[in-house]
């Protein structure tokens, strides 16, 4: 392939030199399953070097970390640290880096993020990014190597979801969305449902035959 196309062979030298071994790495592990065969695109590397660098931002320049924890990213974190533990385990690193993404998109809408958070992120994600992960944990005020620092652990009862989001549907079309306390008895996701602004047009002027509930899921009206 290299001698009869050498247009098209990629030197991961050429890559390293201009994005960092970090981005080399970050993206060949976030292209999908190890084991299937993927397309390069270089704007998927630009890609992978623009997160590093919003994650580098956010821990490093934003201001953002708090030695106090408002609870904001509880569940989050937990979840990855779970999900990053379990891909890990079984090579699953695409996933287990989506999951990082997940997390580094909601700590930029908090104010503030926990620095235990953003240690634990720094731990995983140097498993891929060794490089800017070192740096990161020195900037944090670290003077020793993370490589010897014990994995993350997670809290599974910050993993229990507090709300649901129940679907609503009007003669089993989908014609809106609420979100409720878990348990939430009956009567109460009903009154819900038929107070949300689309659910009356629908039901303007037509009768209510029969209201289902499937707990935790779905309010379904017939109406006619």
């Amino acid at each position: 392939m290299g001698k009869r196309y050498p247009e098209f062979v990629i030197n991961p030298s050429d890559i390293v030199k201009k994005y960092g071994a970090d981005t080399l790495r970050l993206y060949e592990m976030f292209m999908g399953p190890l084991e299937a065969s993927k397309p390069w695109s270089m704007a998927g590397v630009d890609g992978s070097r623009r997160w590093l660098d919003r994650v580098y931002r956010l821990f490093i320049e934003s201001g953002k970390l708090s030695d106090v924890n408002d609870g904001k990213l509880d569940r989050v974190y937990n979840q990855t640290v779970k999900k990053v533990t379990e891909d890990f385990e079984t090579l699953g690193f695409n996933t287990a880096i989506s999951q990082m993404m997940i997390f580094i998109n909601d700590a930029y809408k908090c104010e503030t993020v926990y620095k235990p958070y953003a240690e634990g992120i720094v731990k995983m994600l140097s498993c891929i990014a060794p490089h800017i992960g070192e740096e990161m944990w020195n900037l944090l005020g670290h003077d020793d190597t993370l490589a010897y620092e014990p994995w993350p652990t997670y809290d599974a009862s910050k993993l229990v979801e507090d709300t649901f989001t129940c679907v609503v549907q009007v003669n089993g079309k989908v014609r809106g969305k609420f979100e409720a306390p878990v348990g939430s008895e009956e009567d109460a996701l009903k009154e819900n449902a038929l107070n949300l602004d689309a659910v009356k047009k629908q039901i303007d002027g037509k009768t209510i035959r029969k209201i289902i509930v499937v707990k935790g899921k779905i309010v379904n009206i017939v109406a006619n």
